[in-house]
């Protein structure tokens, strides 16, 4: 239990520290090239869900919509890891991933009314949406427990 809740503190930390140093760093809607053709940091906010979804609706009380999302999400998520057992180990950690990129990016909600996204990925013209620490850590957490139900525990009932 120590471990996760570490674990989650770590990403938290991470992922506000990266997104105040882009801030301080490199101006909105503003790219520093990093890996020429690949990779840029790319400020902009999102002000809708997981990859720019809903960003460019106008609402009102979208700010507090988004946030009350996020924040029914994360009590899912608290709720879900409660429910497993020590024993499945890969989905503790998905769900201590998705946990601590919750909390990180409902920080920003909160404080902001926006997320700060950086990590810009593209080829050529296709460009991935751009994301930060946070979202990286809910994908791979995403993916651990895709592999704990669908890989490890296929023969279960």
């Amino acid at each position: 239990m120590r471990f996760c809740v570490g674990l989650a503190i770590v990403i938290i930390l991470l992922d506000q520290f990266t997104k105040v140093l882009v801030q301080e760093n490199i101006p909105l809607h503003s790219s520093v090239g990093v890996i020429d053709g690949f990779f840029d940091l790319t400020h902009i906010r999102n002000t809708g869900v997981a990859f720019g979804f809903l960003d460019t609706i106008n609402i009102p009380f979208k700010p507090a919509l988004m946030t009350a999302i996020s924040l029914i999400a994360l009590i899912a998520i608290v709720f879900f890891t409660s429910q497993v057992s020590q024993q499945e180990r890969i989905s503790k950690l998905g769900l201590t991933l998705i946990l601590g990129g919750a909390i990180g990016n409902l920080i920003d909600r909160v404080v902001n009314g926006y997320v700060v996204d950086f990590i810009d990925v593209y080829w050529g013209t296709w460009h991935f949406w751009v994301f930060n620490v946070a979202d990286s850590a809910i994908s791979i957490g995403t993916c651990c427990l895709i592999i704990d139900m669908a890989i490890l525990n296929r023969h279960a009932s």
